[in-house]
């Protein structure tokens, strides 16, 4: 599955990434987000597969693309095609691209069949590491601890550590607690995908992300720490009643559950692809010249165990292209 797809899906987050920057600095996040739903929906439906959103823009009702439960794919009668489910934000950082600001990116992941946990739209409380502190931090431990069994597994000093938090008034202790317990922190206005994929990685100057935010993000997240063997613990957050009954809807029996990488995105196969839609930390932006348009985007396999780094040239129709380097 993942050998057929990974290039297919590379081009879903390719033309989602480029019909989102087409809209950048507008400041209409809405107009940003169709945009890249639109281009994300109609490349997905050119797919040999019988795929099957689990993670998307909402409930039918709320979203006419790209919905919970909304299959995609060439679904022709008679063929064999890969049955998959498919985690999609079209472009994380919707405010970020409208605003013209930093961050932004368009993400897929994809698993064979129950493959990626069914989370529903609310928050989730986590913490997120790079594979040199995996098992060293508990979600229910202090903050200072957590930060303390970071440092010792990467042989520095606290003080020494980079956080990112999400800059929301929800935050305020938690930054507070980081602060006395010494760490550097590194606000983001929004973006904590790519903040936790950034986590795994080395060489970004980055060690942990802390705090609430997105469930179906957190799930996303999950997906790429399989791939790159960093680690995720969350828990969601239940609101009020209503959203209680839609995650035993979702068969979510234990609401208060600290949720695992593995229970987060327990499958076998997984392709993850995310392309910059906005210059940022992981990825640059989507770029626009006269020959055409260049695109820079990651992509994960689970089975095979690579990552790649894409840099792609989309070459405008005209017999007299020149290509730059």
């Amino acid at each position: 599955m993942e050998q057929d797809l990974s290039r297919e899906f590379l081009k879903v987050v390719e033309e989602a990434a480029i019909a989102a920057a087409k809209t950048m600095g507008i400041g209409d996040r809405k107009f940003s987000d169709q945009a890249a739903v639109e281009a994300m929906r109609a490349s997905m439906e050119t797919i040999p597969m019988n795929g099957t959103i689990v993670i998307g823009e909402g409930e039918r009702d709320e979203a006419p693309m790209l919905f919970i439960g909304e299959k995609v794919g060439t679904k022709k009668p008679g063929n064999n095609f890969h049955e998959v489910d498919i985690a999609v934000d079209p472009l994380e950082g919707t405010n970020l691209c409208a605003m013209g600001a930093p961050g932004a990116i368009a993400v897929l992941a994809s698993s064979e069949k129950g493959g990626l946990l069914h989370a529903p739209d609310c928050y989730m409380e986590k913490i997120i590491v790079g594979p040199s502190s995996k098992g060293a931090v508990n979600l229910d431990a202090p903050v200072k601890d957590n930060l303390r069994a970071i440092a010792k597994r990467l042989d520095r000093e606290v003080e020494n550590l980079v956080i990112i938090v999400l800059d929301r008034p929800r935050h305020a202790q938690l930054i507070q607690e980081i602060r006395e317990a010494g760490a550097r922190i590194k606000l983001i206005g929004d973006g904590d995908l790519s903040a936790g994929i950034s986590v795994a990685l080395r060489g970004t100057g980055v060690h942990a992300v802390m705090g609430t935010g997105g469930a179906p993000e957190g799930v996303l997240t999950a997906a790429a720490l399989r791939c790159l063997n960093g680690e995720i613990q969350a828990r969601l957050v239940v609101k009020d009643d209503k959203q209680a009954e839609r995650m035993r809807q979702m068969g979510i029996k234990d609401p208060k559950r600290v949720y695992s990488t593995q229970e987060l995105a327990p499958a076998k196969s997984i392709v993850f692809a995310a392309t910059g839609v906005t210059d940022g930390a992981l990825l640059k932006g989507v770029r626009f010249f006269g020959d055409g348009v260049r695109t820079h985007s990651l992509v994960m396999n689970l089975s095979e165990r690579k990552v790649r780094f894409v840099d792609t040239v989309h070459l405008a129709n005209r017999p007299d292209i020149k290509v730059r380097f």
